[in-house]
C-alpha cells in the first residue's frame, strides 16, 4: 500500500514537472512567435474605415491590359472559397470577356472536365471527380463544372469556355489521353500501349521506360505537316514528363520548388493556347500559396505567382482570401474531420466585425491616409491552411498563418469571416 501510494506520489510530481515544462515551452513559444500573432485573434482594423473601402464581390474590377487573373484560397476545405472561383470566373466572363479556366490539377484529370464542358457523357459530379483530388468532389465544384457546360450550350462558334489544369502530381489520364491522341493523328502508339496495362504502367516499367517512349513518339509527332495538330499531345508529353521530375523530388524539400516551377511554365502554355484562339487574359484558381506575386520557398525557390509575376509584370493580378473563423475540412486517417481555426488578420476581423458575409477590398483603392493603410503595407497573419492537419496547429497556431505584407502578394483580397467547410461527395469514388 504504502509502496503503491509512493509511486503515485512520485508520478504526480513527474506530471507536475512535464505540464510545468510544457507551460515554460509554450511561454517561450508564445514569445519566440509573439511577432507572428498571439494565441488569440488579435486586434481588428478600423471598422467603420473599413467598411468605406469594401466593396461587393460583383464590384470587382481587374485593370486594363491584365492576362492572368489569379484567385488564391486561404484554404482547399472550405465552401465559401470554391464557390468564389465560379463567382469570381462569371463575373471575368461576362464582362471582362475570359473564356478560360485554369484550376490548381492535374492536366488530364482537368482535360476530362474540359471534355464534359464540351458535350461530353456523365455528369458534373463524375466530370469533378475525374480531376482526381478529394478536394475538388464537392457540390461546389460541380456547380461550376455544370455553369460551364450550360454556357457552352449556347455560346457562338468560337466563344465557349475551356477548363485546363496546370498540375502535374497525377498521370494516369494524361497518358490516357496521350494514347488516344497519338491515335487520333493515325501515329503509332504501341510504344505507349506497351507500357500499360489496366489502369496504371504495367509492373516494372520505371521512369526511363517511360522517357524512351515520350521520345519515341515525340519523333512520330515531328513528322506531321501541321505542327499544330501536335499540340495537345506534345502537352501532354510534357506534363508526364513534369510528373518524371517530381517524383525523383518526391521526399526532397527541393520538390515545393520545382512543382511551382512546372505549373508555372503550364500556365505560360495555358496562355499561349488561349492567345491562339484570339483571347488575352485567363483565369487561374490555387491556394493563396501559390499565387503570391513576391512568395518563395527560398532563395531560388519562388512560388508560381511570383514566376509569373516576374514574366508578365504588371500585366499578372493577384486576388487573396483569408477568414476570421474557418470550419475547415481537412484529412485524417482513411477519412477526413472538420477543424476549426482563427485567423489573426485585421482586416478579416474588421469585416466579421462590419457584418459582412464576404467582401473584396481592392488595395489600389484605399487612400494613403487611410487608417487602413497600417495593416494593408504593413505585415499582419493571414491563415493559410493546405491539405494537412497536425495536433500541433490547436497548440500554437502560428503554425497555420503566415506573416506577409498584404500588398505584396496581392493586389486586392476577399474576406470571408466566417467560412463552413467543404462536404466531400462520395469521399471513396
Amino acid at each position: 500500500m504504502s509502496r503503491h501510494m509512493g509511486g503515485t506520489k512520485r508520478r504526480g510530481h513527474g506530471c507536475l514537472r512535464v505540464a510545468l515544462g510544457l507551460l515554460v515551452v509554450l511561454g517561450v513559444a508564445g514569445g519566440v512567435f509573439s511577432r507572428f500573432g498571439g494565441f488569440g485573434t488579435g486586434p481588428s482594423a478600423d471598422a467603420e474605415e473599413f467598411a468605406r473601402h469594401a466593396q461587393p464581390v460583383d464590384d470587382l474590377e481587374i485593370p486594363e491590359g491584365t492576362r492572368v487573373v489569379a484567385l488564391g484560397e486561404a484554404t482547399h476545405g472550405n465552401r465559401e472559397f470554391q464557390r468564389l472561383k465560379l463567382d469570381v470566373f462569371k463575373i471575368l466572363v461576362e464582362r471582362f470577356g475570359v473564356r478560360a479556366f485554369a484550376l490548381e490539377g492535374d492536366f488530364g484529370g482537368c482535360e476530362a472536365v474540359n471534355r464534359y464542358i464540351h458535350g461530353g457523357e456523365g455528369t458534373a459530379e463524375e466530370a469533378a471527380a475525374a480531376i482526381g483530388f478529394a478536394i475538388y468532389r464537392t457540390d461546389e465544384m460541380a456547380d461550376l463544372v455544370s455553369w460551364m457546360r450550360a454556357y457552352n450550350e449556347t455560346a457562338a462558334p468560337g466563344d465557349d469556355l475551356r477548363f485546363y489544369g496546370f498540375d502535374m502530381q497525377r498521370y494516369q489520364r494524361s497518358y490516357l489521353f496521350l494514347v488516344e491522341e497519338v491515335r487520333r493523328l493515325g501515329l503509332d502508339a504501341q510504344p505507349l500501349e506497351d507500357l500499360w496495362a489496366g489502369d496504371d504502367f504495367a509492373e516494372g516499367v520505371g521512369p526511363d521506360q517511360r522517357e524512351a517512349a515520350y521520345d519515341e513518339v515525340e519523333g512520330e509527332l515531328a513528322t506531321l505537316d501541321d505542327a499544330s495538330d501536335a499540340s495537345l499531345a506534345l502537352h501532354l508529353i510534357d506534363c508526364l514528363r513534369q510528373n518524371i521530375e517530381l517524383g525523383r523530388l518526391v521526399d526532397s524539400p527541393d520538390g515545393y520548388g520545382v512543382r511551382d516551377r512546372l505549373m508555372a511554365q503550364n500556365v505560360q502554355w495555358i496562355l499561349g493556347q488561349e492567345e491562339v484562339r484570339g483571347n488575352s487574359c485567363v483565369f487561374v484558381s490555387a491556394h493563396n500559396g501559390h499565387i503570391e506575386q513576391n512568395g518563395s520557398y527560398g532563395p531560388d525557390d519562388k512560388v508560381m505567382g511570383h514566376l509569373l509575376a516576374d514574366e508578365l509584370g504588371d500585366a499578372y493580378y493577384a486576388i487573396g482570401t483569408d477568414f476570421f473563423r474557418a470550419e475547415v475540412n481537412l484529412p485524417r486517417g482513411d477519412g477526413r474531420m472538420t477543424h476549426t481555426f482563427y485567423s489573426y488578420d485585421p482586416l478579416a476581423k474588421a469585416a466579421k466585425e462590419d457584418g459582412y458575409e464576404t467582401c473584396w477590398l481592392d488595395f489600389a483603392r484605399v487612400p494613403e491616409d487611410s487608417s487602413l493603410r497600417a495593416s494593408i503595407d504593413g505585415p499582419i497573419m493571414m491563415g493559410s491552411i493546405g491539405e494537412g492537419f497536425s495536433p500541433l496547429m490547436y497548440l500554437l497556431p502560428q503554425t497555420y498563418r503566415v506573416r506577409r505584407e498584404p500588398t505584396g502578394p496581392y493586389d486586392s483580397m476577399v474576406f470571408v469571416p466566417n467560412a463552413t467547410p467543404t462536404v466531400i461527395v462520395d469521399a471513396d469514388a
